[in-house]
């Protein structure tokens, strides 16, 4: 006779230590063939891809087309466009690779949220790209065109989109900043209170990563990089009080 499963009970401790190795490869394996796939969609239309990444920098040189010092480079250029947006094509299979490999360690009420965990995750790490290439991105290009109005900007394809996949998705993965403290606030890492406490050494981490990912050196355009990153952690506080308190009841029922 065989004990009844506890509804609550996480199936963690049924995973060996070579088991999660095997876990996680085999969910790095099938989210690199999701990759795979959004890479190829994207290196087929990446002209498409290419007219609308490029008008940003097209507009802050009114109109003028940028240009390539190798014939290689456009070569090049369609494959970074398969890259990059090969990545924001396959987000959402990704974060539910991601979220197959965490479950095991989730109470059983808590593996409900995957869809959410999914759809939101993917909606932020959008969202941020969307923030850069709107609002960011444009300012950015605008502050460096003008900066030295008495030279003629010759800007290449390859430097240009280096410039704007690190924008695009290193804002993209910052937007994932309320999904992390989830996550983390879901397994009792961190608490409301916790996050409030070293909400300054917070504001001092997130002006560091503005710093790394801001092109430019001028204040505006930083605070402009900072301002969605601290509304997202402040965001995350009510988010680390909602899951862990559900967590704290399901661990006083259990």
């Amino acid at each position: 006779m065989t004990d009844a499963q506890d509804p609550n009970e996480t199936s963690e401790g049924r995973m060996s230590f070579f088991d999660h190795l095997e876990e996680l490869r085999r969910r790095i394996l099938w989210a690199l063939v999701g990759y795979a796939v959004g890479f190829f969609v994207c290196w087929t239309y990446w002209e498409p891809i290419y007219n609308a990444l490029a008008k940003p920098i097209t507009d802050a040189l009114n109109g003028e087309k940028l240009i390539y010092l190798n014939p290689t480079e456009p070569f090049t250029l369609s494959m970074k466009l398969g890259f990059i947006g090969g990545i924001f094509l396959a987000a959402p299979w990704i974060l539910w690779q991601l979220w197959l490999f965490v479950s095991p360690g989730l109470y059983k009420h808590e593996k409900r949220f995957a869809i959410p965990f999914v759809l939101f995750s993917s909606i932020l790490f959008v969202a941020g790209g969307l923030f850069g290439y709107y609002l960011a991105f444009p300012y950015t290009l605008k502050f460096l065109i003008n900066y030295a109005p008495n030279f003629k900007p010759q800007v290449t394809i390859s430097e240009y989109f280096d410039l704007a996949s690190m924008v695009l998705i290193g804002l993209g993965v910052i937007f994932e900043l309320p999904i992390l403290i989830m996550v983390l606030s879901i397994f009792g890492l961190i608490t409301p209170r916790f996050l409030w406490k070293n909400f300054q050494y917070a504001i001092l981490i997130i002006a560091i990563i503005a710093a790394i990912i801001t092109p430019t050196t001028d204040i505006p355009t930083m605070l402009l990089f900072m301002a969605p990153m601290l509304l997202l952690y402040l965001i995350g506080i009510p988010i680390a009080w909602i899951f862990g308190r559900r967590r704290d009841r399901a661990g006083e029922k259990a």
